[in-house]
């Protein structure tokens, strides 16, 4: 929900004897409509290049990757952050500080074609969006994510799946998988909304965002955005959570803390202004809801980037 990222417990690493390569040991689970792979990495490395044929889902496990992608600058890639890949995309991959103690892992997860239109299919007919055309759709501009909490324990639990061996695993996975697709979009809708994108100009959505960036300091509630939205509370509630995967006050309170956030750059703030212009009212409350966003509390969030 914040940019604090959500890590993903990783699987243990292969034993030195199985090893087949230092770079990008591969080890495969194969399902009926994924397959799970495990990259691990034990050598500096540059530019490693992987394609797969299907749509990938990855997440850094272990160590830090510089992932280069498209045309776009490369980025670092760090454990609690997920890249979605379309199909027969290559990726380049560098592995600047990979070595035999600190080793980088990684999953990539292939997802059949067949499986994401079955799920993209069955959501447009449940849940339809609000709006002329507009569908539950993957956004492939959109693909470099930090895990919130919902996420992480999707990946998660799809790790069990294709590593177990019950009989019932290829049911369970896609059932997973399923929900693996929700929280993507739901992810990507929360951070083009964060960004002040968002992919249909016409939803309601757009003027709910823009009431909530220019009224952090007032008091924001359900009733005041269900009206913007020109929605009853009860069917705004349910758009948004369905939308966003939150609910409105929780996305409120993530707009409060990136506020605050970008106060807290200025060394020259006291900790209660910045609590009272990111739309506070309670100091304490604030410290205390900081520091379970961001996992430090603002005096050291504004010392670690003040200096």
């Amino acid at each position: 929900m914040s940019n604090n990222r959500t890590l993903i417990s990783p699987p243990g690493l292969s034993s030195e004897k199985s090893l087949k390569t230092l770079v990008e040991n591969r080890t495969i689970y194969s399902l009926n409509n994924c397959e799970l792979n495990l990259f691990e990495t034990y050598e500096h490395s540059n530019l490693v290049p992987l394609k797969f044929n299907d749509f990938v889902v990855t997440s850094m496990l272990r160590g830090k990757k510089v992932m280069h992608l498209y045309d776009d600058p490369g980025f670092d890639y760090l454990p609690g952050e997920t890249v979605v890949i379309p199909s027969n995309v290559e990726m380049k991959i560098d592995f600047p500080e990979a070595s035999a103690d600190n080793p980088t892992q990684c999953l990539a997860l292939a997802v059949d074609q067949a499986k994401i239109n079955d799920t993209l299919h069955f959501l447009n007919e449940r849940y339809p969006k609000e709006g002329h055309n507009q569908f539950w759709q993957l956004d492939y501009q959109n693909y470099f994510f930090y895990n919130n909490v919902e996420l992480a324990s999707t990946i998660s639990k799809l790790i069990q799946e294709c590593m177990s061996t019950a009989i019932t695993k290829d049911a369970l996975a896609d059932l997973t998988l399923q929900e693996l697709l929700i929280r993507i979009i739901q992810t990507q809708t929360v951070k083009a909304a964060q960004e002040g994108f968002f992919p249909n100009s016409n939803s309601p959505m757009v003027a709910v965002m823009e009431y909530i960036r220019t009224n952090l300091t007032e008091s924001i509630t359900l009733k005041s955005l269900s009206d913007k939205a020109c929605m009853s509370t009860t069917s705004f509630y349910r758009f948004f959570k369905r939308e966003l995967g939150m609910s409105p006050i929780e996305f409120v309170l993530s707009e409060k803390i990136k506020c605050a956030k970008r106060l807290l750059k200025n060394p020259a703030l006291q900790i209660n202004e910045v609590c009272y212009a990111a739309g506070f009212e309670d100091c304490n409350y604030f410290i205390r809801l900081f520091k379970k966003f961001e996992g430090i509390t603002p005096k050291q969030y504004q010392l670690l980037h003040s200096n």
